[in-house]
């Protein structure tokens, strides 16, 4: 675990670099305007690690920036994806629904997904269709092989 690190969840690729960080929240109904705000707020806070990708996922809606867009302060995410798709499987396993659900509940989802990507012997041209921004974005390239990390509470 990175002593200087402060995302909720973070994954290093196959070569150990820091490849994406991960903010979780429960709000639902979040424009991508006000998690480009929130985003912003964050980077200008905290000395955190820098990484190719950086996701905010919200119960209701994943966003995504991607390189280039990673850090500039204004930037809207380069992705908004409906999470519904991606989350209700894990949520009906947990007997949760998106808005009742809890913060620490969602981080452990959210960590679950990402483990069954970074795990993944699934072909990417097989992956379903709402999760078809992870190949386009190159992250699930990125990610496959990888190392999740879980930042403990403070």
């Amino acid at each position: 675990m990175r002593p200087d690190s402060h995302w909720d969840l973070s994954v290093d690729n196959r070569s150990g670099q820091l490849t994406l960080v991960v903010e979780v929240k429960r709000k639902t109904n979040v424009s991508p305007e006000w998690a480009a705000k929130l985003r912003r707020n964050i980077l200008a806070h905290g000395t955190f690690p820098k990484a190719p990708y950086f996701l905010m996922v919200f119960p209701d809606k994943f966003y995504l920036w991607s390189n280039s867009q990673a850090y500039q302060d204004q930037s809207e995410p380069t992705y908004t994806i409906d999470a519904f798709p991606i989350l209700q499987p894990y949520f009906e396993r947990a007997g949760v629904v998106a808005d009742q659900i809890s913060g620490a509940s969602l981080e452990l989802i959210v960590a679950s997904w990402l483990g069954e990507i970074i795990h993944s012997n699934q072909l990417p041209e097989n992956i379903d269709a709402s999760q078809q921004w992870l190949i386009e974005s190159g992250l699930y390239a990125a990610l496959v092989g990888g190392k999740l990390e879980h930042e403990a509470a403070a």
